[in-house]
């Protein structure tokens, strides 16, 4: 059978486009516009200056990109893959504004929507997707990281009310939410608690001099005998099982953002070696450098091919969360090789933020640790692998 003469695009090497559907492709390419043009121009200022536009939250929503992945209640529905593709676009922007998007829709969102009762999802979730209201999801605490079960964080019964005392730290959206998602150790297990911004005896300071996830805020919660009503509780969740879920639709979005970051490293690598001249000639030229751009294509196509094929099983219903922990520890882990490979080829022009590499490149050592380390991800594989749990 003769080969179909096709032209090879060196942006998408092994024609990944072709196996997405029209739909897919349209709310892609709908994401990269709104990236091109509302976040590449300006993210390079926001991550030399720590913040990021609160405002953002709103041409997002109407977007509709806040929990699209989630039906009713004036979300989207979408499929997982189509979730993905753009938690892909968003990173490839930068990794701050794929974890507000997150965050909001795969953290805060998903446990109201997931846990919560009709009444908690009436009065949040279209608020939230309009990106009208930002949520946070309060579970890291300052001792109490890759083992949540070891949290301080307790809720107490008094009377008809609950009263929350604790800490939680490295929170993002912590000092712009109006919603926090607070997980808290109680007598009957840990619990999900909904704590609105103002409440008495609750307040977030940011966590500054970061060098990493600049254009995104991070805050510590600060709980103080903070007084809720009983319905402030999530009532499905009872257990630790509740914030894992959550955890585990964010980490989803991950394995699809790193691909976002490693691709934007290596088209800006690939460009940049055919414009710089060295000893007369693109450096593109000489054999280093197209091994280099080379390897970073394999790990950008391989990467794109392992997201494709669990958002493919997750839209099937046959995704595990071992599973999601395998192509968080690959691609993230790809995505870091691709980006310090990309900065060498940028020579020193590769430190700067007139190129974005250097940008995701320290991005992604925050990206490698959270929603699970990668040697937690690791012990989680291997303990699927085995049988034979490692870490507790």
């Amino acid at each position: 059978m003769a080969v179909a003469d096709t032209k090879l695009r060196p942006k998408d090497f092994l024609d990944i486009d072709a196996l997405l559907s029209d739909e897919e492709r349209d709310i892609r390419d709908t994401v990269r516009a709104f990236v091109t043009d509302q976040v590449l121009p300006h993210v390079g200022d926001w991550f030399e200056e720590a913040r990021i536009p609160i405002e953002l939250a709103h041409e997002l929503g109407k977007l509709g990109l806040l929990g699209m992945h989630l039906h009713g209640y004036g979300c989207a529905g979408a499929s997982a893959t189509a979730y993905g593709l753009t938690c892909m676009e968003l990173e490839a922007g930068d990794s701050g504004v794929r974890s507000l998007v997150s965050v909001q829709g795969s953290l805060a969102m998903y446990a109201i929507h997931r846990w919560g009762s009709e009444e908690q999802k009436q009065h949040w979730i279209p608020r939230m997707a309009a990106g009208e209201a930002i949520g946070c999801f309060g579970l890291t605490e300052p001792d109490a990281g890759s083992d949540p079960g070891s949290m301080r964080t307790r809720a107490r019964r008094d009377g008809s009310d609950w009263v929350l005392h604790g800490q939680k730290m490295w929170i993002t959206n912590g000092s712009v939410a109006d919603l926090a998602v607070v997980w808290a150790r109680t007598d009957d297990g840990v619990r999900g608690f909904l704590v609105p911004r103002g409440t008495a005896g609750f307040s977030t300071q940011d966590i500054h001099r970061k060098l990493s996830l600049r254009a995104s805020v991070s805050s510590e919660l600060l709980l103080d005998d903070v007084r809720l009503p009983g319905d402030a509780v999530l009532p499905e969740a009872t257990s630790l099982r509740g914030a894992l879920s959550c955890l585990n639709e964010a980490r989803y979005g991950i394995v699809w953002g790193a691909v976002g970051a490693a691709r934007a490293c290596f088209e800006a690598a690939l460009d940049y070696s055919l414009e710089r001249r060295q000893f007369g000639r693109p450096i593109a030229s000489f054999q280093l450098q197209q091994q280099k751009l080379a390897e970073m294509a394999l790990e950008v196509g391989r990467a794109s091919l392992l997201a494709l094929h669990l958002g493919r099983m997750k839209d099937d219903g046959r995704l595990r969360p071992e599973q999601v922990s395998m192509g968080k520890l690959a691609n993230v882990n790809a995505a870091l090789d691709v980006a310090r490979t990309a900065r060498q080829v940028l020579g020193g022009n590769g430190i700067t933020l007139e190129y974005p590499v250097i940008r995701h490149m320290n991005n992604l050592e925050s990206v490698v640790t959270y929603e699970g380390t990668a040697d937690i991800h690791a012990l989680v594989v291997g303990g699927a692998l085995t049988g034979i749990d490692a870490f507790r």
